[in-house]
C-alpha cells in the first residue's frame, strides 16, 4: 500500500484534494470513481524507506536482460535471480533485485513486487508490467521498455555532453574577467591617475577593477548566499510554474524546448497506449514524464475533456508548450483508426527532432558566449586604450603650438 495525495472534481465541478491509502494509481482511480469523484492529479507521497531511484541507463539494462532471458524460455523467478547476480550490479542495485525475487518468490505479481520498492522503479514501467502481466507478453514487453528507456538515457546523455562546452566556456570567460580586473587594469592605475579627466567607460573599468580588490570577501560571500537563495526557492511551486512557463515561449530556445517535451510524452503515450492500459491513465503516467510543471498542469483540462467523451487530438491542441504535430497527428490516427501506429510513428519522429534541437542550441549557445566574451574583453581595450590615445593627442597638439 502506498500513500497518495490527489486532487480531483465531484459532480457539480467543485475541486477538493485529500489523501488516500491505496495499491496503486489505478486503485486510486477507482476508488475515487466509486465515490463520484474524477481524478485530476495525484502526487504519490515519498516514505522515508523509499529506495534512490534507479537511472534510466539502470532500468534499461535490467529490462533488456529480463526481456532476453524470458524470450529465450526462463521463468520469470530463474530470470530474476540472474539479473540480481550479475558482475556489473552495485550494492544497491544487487539488494533492489534481490527483493524484487524475493517478493515473486511469494507468490506476488512482478508488478506488485516492483511497487513495493517505494520510488526505485519509474510509475510508467511498473504500469507496463502489469500491463504485460494481463496481457501473457512480458519478454516483448521488457525489451520494449529496454528500448525506451535507452532512448531517455541517450537523450540525457546528448543534453549533458551538449551543455559541456558551454560550461567550459563560461569558465574560461570568468576566468579572463577575474584576470583582466585584478591584474592587468591596476597596471594602468598610475598611469589613470596623471590624467585629468577620464572617459566615462575608463571610470567603470577602473572602479569595477577597484571593487574586486578591495570588496572581494564580500562579492564571495554575496554569491554564496545567492546561491543557497536560489537553491531553496527555485523548486517552490509558483516560481517552478512561472519559469517554466517562460521556458516554453524563449524567442529562440523555447521552439527547441517544445521539441524535448513532446518527444518525452510522445514516447510515453505510445508505450502505454500500445500496451492496452486506457486512455486516461495513460494520460495521468504520461503526464508525468514531461519535466514541465507549466505543460503538466495544463493536464487537467486535456484529462477532463477526454472523460467527457472528446477528441485526444482536441485536447492536445489547447496544450500551449507542445510542438503543434503532436494533436495533427493524433488526429489523423483517431480519424482512420489506427492511433496506437500513429503514436508510434510520432514518438520516434518526435524523438529525431529532440535530437536536432538539441544540436541546435548547442550550435546558438556556443557563437553567443564566444561574443560575450568579446565584447567585454573589446570593451575593456577600448576603455584602456582610449584615454591613452587622447593623451597621445594633446601632446601632439601641444608640440605644434
Amino acid at each position: 500500500m502506498a500513500l497518495y495525495k490527489y486532487k480531483a472534481r465531484d459532480k457539480n465541478g467543485k475541486r477538493v484534494s485529500g489523501k488516500l491509502e491505496v495499491a496503486d494509481e489505478i486503485q486510486l482511480h477507482n476508488t475515487l470513481r466509486e465515490k463520484e469523484l474524477f481524478l485530476i492529479s495525484w502526487e504519490r507521497q515519498k516514505t522515508a524507506s523509499s529506495t534512490r531511484k534507479l537511472k534510466a541507463k539502470n532500468v534499461s539494462e535490467f529490462c533488456r536482460s529480463l526481456g532476453t532471458l524470458l524470450g529465450a524460455g526462463v521463468s520469470l523467478v530463474r530470470a530474476l535471480s540472474i539479473v540480481s547476480q550479475e558482475e556489473t550490479n552495485t550494492q544497491e542495485q544487487r539488494r533492489l533485485y534481490e527483493a524484487v525475487l524475493r517478493s515473486v518468490r511469494q507468490g506476488n505479481p512482478m508488478s506488485d513486487a516492483l511497487q513495493e520498492q517505494g520510488e526505485a522503479f519509474p510509475v510508467l514501467f511498473i504500469y507496463m508490467v502489469r500491463s504485460a502481466e494481463a496481457g501473457g507478453n512480458m519478454d516483448k514487453v521488457m525489451l520494449r521498455m529496454a528500448d525506451h528507456y535507452d532512448k531517455e538515457f541517450r537523450l540525457k546523455s546528448k543534453v549533458t555532453s551538449a551543455m559541456v562546452y558551454p560550461v567550459i566556456l563560461a569558465a574560461l570567460i570568468l576566468i579572463v574577467v577575474l584576470i583582466i580586473f585584478t591584474f592587468v587594469i591596476p597596471q594602468f592605475q598610475s598611469l589613470f591617475e596623471q590624467m585629468e579627466s577620464l572617459p566615462l567607460s575608463t571610470r567603470i573599468v577602473m572602479g569595477f577593477s577597484e571593487g574586486l580588490k578591495v570588496y572581494w570577501l564580500q562579492i564571495l560571500l554575496g554569491l554564496f548566499f545567492a546561491g543557497i537563495l536560489f537553491a531553496l526557492i527555485k523548486n517552490r511551486p509558483a516560481v517552478k510554474f512561472r519559469w517554466d512557463k517562460a521556458k516554453v515561449h524563449l524567442p529562440v530556445f523555447g521552439k527547441l524546448l517544445k521539441s524535448i517535451y513532446t518527444a518525452r510524452f510522445g514516447r510515453t503515450m505510445s508505450s502505454l497506449y500500445s500496451s492496452g492500459l486506457p486512455i486516461v491513465t495513460a494520460l495521468q503516467v504520461s503526464r508525468g514524464t514531461i519535466g514541465n510543471s507549466y505543460i503538466e498542469k495544463q493536464f487537467d483540462k486535456v484529462i477532463s475533456i477526454v472523460r467527457a467523451g472528446g477528441a485526444l487530438s482536441d485536447g492536445l491542441d489547447q496544450v500551449d508548450g507542445f510542438n503543434r504535430k503532436l494533436p495533427a497527428s493524433i488526429r489523423v490516427g483517431e480519424e482512420t483508426g489506427s492511433l496506437d501506429t500513429m503514436l508510434n510513428s510520432i514518438a520516434d519522429t518526435l524523438d529525431y527532432e529532440a535530437e536536432m534541437a538539441l544540436s541546435k542550441m548547442v550550435t546558438f549557445i556556443e557563437p553567443a558566449m564566444i561574443v560575450v566574451m568579446a565584447v567585454i574583453v573589446g570593451f575593456v581595450i577600448i576603455s584602456v586604450i582610449q584615454p591613452i590615445y587622447g593623451s597621445y593627442n594633446t601632446i601632439g597638439a601641444s608640440a605644434y603650438e
